[in-house]
């Protein structure tokens, strides 16, 4: 299950996924605004990689990356 976040009325999802021909993990993040429609919400910014320098042994720590980047992505999206 991909961890999901309420942060500042956005719905935010985090996640840690193994890299493509490795055995590192990239972080990911994608957030969601509420929409008119209760049933829906609006990806405001698409799931991408954060820290795309960085690659990390486990899971665990790639996720750990992806939740620190998102105070910074919502900055961004509110300016």
């Amino acid at each position: 299950m991909m961890p999901v976040k309420e942060m500042d009325g956005y719905e935010v999802e985090f996640t840690g996924e193994l890299l493509e021909g490795s055995e590192q993990w990239g972080a990911y993040v994608s957030i969601f605004a509420p929409s008119d429609n209760p049933m829906h919400m609006n990806n405001v910014y698409p799931k991408r990689r954060v820290a795309a320098d960085q690659a990390f042994t486990d899971q665990q720590s790639a996720e750990a990356e992806a939740e620190r980047a998102v105070p910074g992505i919502l900055e961004e999206l509110r300016a």
